[in-house]
């Protein structure tokens, strides 16, 4: 039998490979729940290769090592059945990814795509963990390579947009990020990755006002049984913060954010990533950061993705649990002499930043700054967008004014206003910088 796109699949018969599509535009749009999905056509047809494969990719873009075992489990059934080239090399791809090689995983699924470029899942797998590993160029240009042989009418072709605008997006192609996530909007309202590159637009060009209103404008189309609802929520208190409206911000967070106390990793970076900023502007969290610290203390050894140990730092030094801080910097070193991608990723940005979290949690302003200001320019090797690593740079400004290095805070105070400069926070750095410098001698300045 052959996909929606014209490819072959093993093992499959109709009921099983409609069930396969649904699952997969459910993974395309996040929306809930494609392994309960998956696992109704793995038991209606035993033998469909791509139904295990699908049901190890999902698991495996948790990046969590508790979904481990899964993805063995199905890769292993994959491998025990007749497959076809193609098949073959999406067993190879996902054997890179449990093994932590990530770049590995990117080629292999570059061979694919060669091959097979309307392969939606290769392509959405690939996509994600392009994301994880912060290689903004393979955001855009994977899809760009394979996008002249899509049409709008072959099933998925919006998602491919989606993919493309963020890819846009991330290289600071910001006008046709937008275009390209509007018309993958029009083509299908509840993409929500889409309506998340047009947010990240607005949000790098500091469009307060109009990303506020573009949230809650569309709010019915991306909240509802949506895996990514959470980030799109994120995403709009971050708005809210550029207005310096905690109260908002912290309902947003209590609320649809983590009122739920999910123990989804990607749910939880996101909780730790606003309590922060919050933190940097002397807002009191309260008990928000216990009961965060409960959720991230199971994985405080777990090494197993950079950017999870980053988040869980923030966590961790907020509410001077210096014992699970002290856990968490272990087992990244320990990571360092292993092999995999995420060995490189700790041992260049990921170790570097949480010493950095450390010493400010530690009052080391300093120190802070020394270990953040020779990574900031390649952080984006260990994953996330650039919304997400501002609070880098957030830290550093933060620790720098703390620290009272303040030719440092107005020359960052000067790159953040002319990126944003509607920002209240961004103008506060700068006329403190400024005020400071003013009162000193020239010389001293």
């Amino acid at each position: 039998m052959q996909d929606l796109r014209g490819y072959a699949v093993s093992g499959a018969d109709a009921a099983s490979l409609g069930l396969f599509e649904k699952a997969l535009a459910q993974f395309q749009g996040y929306v809930i729940d494609p392994v309960a999905t998956i696992d109704k056509a793995i038991i209606q047809s035993p033998g469909f290769v791509m139904a295990h494969l699908l049901r190890a990719y999902l698991v495996l873009a948790g990046t969590e090592a508790a979904y481990l075992p899964m993805a063995r489990d199905g890769r292993n059934a994959a491998a025990a059945l007749p497959t076809n080239p193609r098949e073959r090399r999406h067993i190879a791809a996902i054997d890179a990814l449990i093994a932590g090689e990530y770049d590995l995983a990117s080629e292999r699924f570059e061979d694919i795509l060669l091959d097979a470029p309307r392969d939606a899942l290769a392509l959405q797998v690939a996509h994600i963990f392009d994301f994880f590993r912060g290689d903004a160029r393979n955001l855009r240009d994977r899809v760009a390579r394979v996008l002249p042989e899509w049409r709008p009418d072959v099933p998925g072709y919006h998602a491919v947009l989606g993919m493309y605008a963020f890819g846009l997006e991330e290289c600071g192609q910001y006008g046709r990020a937008e275009e390209t996530g509007r018309e993958a909007i029009r083509l299908n309202s509840g993409d929500v990755w889409a309506h998340h590159a047009v947010a990240h637009v607005m949000e790098m060009q500091g469009r307060i006002d109009e990303g506020i209103a573009w949230m809650s404008a569309r709010e019915s189309h991306w909240a509802p049984d949506n895996f990514f609802a959470g980030h799109n929520w994120w995403h709009w208190a971050l708005f809210h913060l550029d207005r310096d409206e905690y109260a908002r911000v912290l309902e947003l967070y209590d609320g649809p954010i983590r009122g739920s106390r999910s123990k989804v990793v990607l749910d939880m970076i996101d909780a730790s990533a606003m309590l922060w900023r919050l933190h940097l502007r002397g807002v009191d969290c309260g008990a928000r950061w216990g009961e965060l610290v409960e959720a991230w203390a199971p994985l405080a050894s777990d090494g197993f993705y950079v950017f999870n140990d980053f988040h869980a730092m923030m966590a961790f030094v907020a509410a001077e649990r210096w014992d699970l801080a002290d856990e968490t910097l272990s087992a990244m070193i320990r990571r360092i002499s292993s092999p995999g991608s995420n060995a490189a990723m700790t041992r260049d940005v990921g170790l570097p930043l949480c010493r950095g979290l450390y010493a400010f949690g530690r009052g080391e302003y300093d120190e802070t700054v020394n270990w953040l200001r020779p990574v900031r320019a390649i952080a984006s090797r260990f994953g996330g967008s650039h919304a997400q690593r501002d609070l880098i740079d957030l830290t550093l400004i933060e620790a720098a004014q703390r620290d009272r290095q303040n030719t440092l805070v107005r020359a960052l105070a000067g790159e953040r206003m002319a990126l944003k400069p509607v920002s209240p926070l961004n103008r506060r750095y700068r006329d403190g910088a400024l005020s400071i410098s003013r009162a000193m001698p020239l010389n001293a300045a």
